[in-house]
């Protein structure tokens, strides 16, 4: 009888446990991230990490038990994604500075404490495009244990160039040659990189071009390549590249004719090429100029100490005089021509920002990027959205766990009150956070 007791009493310890591993977010209209209509009055129920069914309010059955979490009045959808951050920079004015004084802090203050801006601005998932290795790898496997705070990181490491910038050598690798090419790149993949970052690959010969790409192929790690002069375009597409990466420095009003012709083939053969256009950063300057008040805003703060902030600040104190945005004025009227012009090439967009450059914090590019897709650009909400979830997933390889909201894949999900596809300027402040399961905000 004693042991009867024991088992029952263990079967219902089993019991209550599972259903308390059990969170449903209940009532929202649901977003979920592959563009079709959303669905009102939703019901997401998720276990542990992971989602386990989908349903509406009065359709689905919720398990007793389960905690109860409204989203009454919000819109849900997918974490967000962000394809292009620098976490080991915040927004400073000035790089050769930042580059002496501050690699010391980046592991343990500064990385950390962009990555967990992201993450409280709804980004669940990041491409850090530039920066330390060890630093790197570390900082995206604190996060992946639980003993850092911030989006699931796909790191590229040091930048792969010809000659890497005087003061930069620890975040930028100079190549020689095939055989150092191979090197280089063999050893990030060793390491444990997602990705590799490839720029000025317009300076290198042809045969180290394709040698980077080819040996990144190899150990199946995507290339994430520049595109500022079309050159670099010309030769990325020639190696394979995967995705490029701006709009390009120059003043030039639209990409040469022979470019397009080059990614409408590559669009042509079926195989995705993916294009970040990073434009937020260019578009709003001159308002971020006039209009400097948003930059008091103290959002991008957090788990910065005061030293750091009040030395971010006194770079930013005159936002007119910043040489990194004196041609800026000039490459603004550009930037709608050759957003159209990679529309029309049949090239997959996705959102990134280059969140951390100057004047760009960590805890505002993401959704300052989507408003003026949607807002200056007149791009499709819903499309822009799935730029920033869905499509973002399948470039990375990572489709079949994240980017939507589906039945088994990683409860990555945010929720923020009102109607995000009239007013995607919501996802400023977005209200709830939850990543893998576990809610965040």
């Amino acid at each position: 009888m004693k042991n009867l007791f024991l088992f029952l009493t263990l079967l219902l310890s089993i019991s209550s446990f599972a259903q308390s591993n059990l969170k449903a977010l209940v009532g929202g209209r649901l977003i979920d991230g592959f563009g079709g209509t959303p669905i009102a009055n939703s019901v997401i129920l998720i276990e542990g990490e992971k989602i386990k069914a989908i349903g509406q309010v009065g359709k689905m059955e919720i398990p007793e038990g389960t905690e109860i979490i409204s989203t009454e009045g919000m819109d849900v959808l997918p974490g967000l994604w962000d394809m292009h951050v620098h976490l080991m920079i915040n927004g400073h004015s000035n790089y050769s500075y930042w580059d002496k004084k501050y690699p010391p802090l980046f592991k343990d203050v500064i990385m950390p404490s962009s990555a967990k801006q992201l993450l409280m601005a709804g980004v669940t998932s990041a491409r850090d495009l530039g920066a330390p290795l060890e630093e790197s790898i570390y900082v995206r496997d604190a996060i992946n244990n639980g003993t850092l705070e911030g989006p699931t990181m796909y790191m590229s490491g040091p930048f792969i160039q010809h000659q890497p910038y005087p003061g930069t050598e620890q975040f930028r690798w100079g190549i020689s040659g095939v055989a150092d090419a191979r090197t280089k790149v063999k050893r990030l993949a060793d390491a444990g990189v997602d990705c590799i970052k490839l720029v000025d690959q317009d300076q290198m010969t042809m045969d180290e071009v394709h040698a980077v790409v080819q040996e990144a192929h190899k150990h199946g790690l995507p290339v994430v390549a520049h595109s500022h002069r079309p050159e670099e375009i010309r030769r990325g597409i020639a190696a394979g590249v995967d995705c490029f990466e701006h709009t390009g420095h120059a003043t030039a009003p639209e990409y040469p004719a022979d470019v397009m012709e080059l990614l409408k083939e590559r669009s042509a053969t079926g195989k995705k090429l993916f294009w970040t256009p990073t434009i937020e950063g260019l578009w709003n300057y001159e308002y971020t100029r006039d209009n400097p008040e948003l930059l008091d805003n103290d959002s991008w703060h957090l788990g910065l100490p005061d030293s750091i902030i009040q030395d971010i600040k006194q770079s930013i104190r005159y936002p007119g005089r910043l040489g990194y945005f004196q041609i800026t004025p000039y490459r603004k009227p550009t930037l709608k021509r050759k957003f159209e012009q990679l529309m029309e090439s049949g090239v997959v967009l996705l959102i990134g920002t280059d969140s951390g450059i100057p004047m760009k914090f960590h805890s505002q590019s993401t959704w300052h990027e989507l408003d003026v897709w949607v807002n200056e650009l007149g791009y499709d909400p819903m499309l822009a959205i799935k730029a920033a979830t869905y499509w973002p997933s399948v470039a990375m390889g990572v489709d079949q766990e994240v980017g939507t909201i589906s039945e088994g894949k990683y409860a990555d999900i945010i929720a923020v009150k009102g109607d995000v596809l009239r007013y995607i300027s919501l996802l400023q402040d977005v209200d709830m956070v939850v990543k893998h399961g576990k809610r965040y905000k």
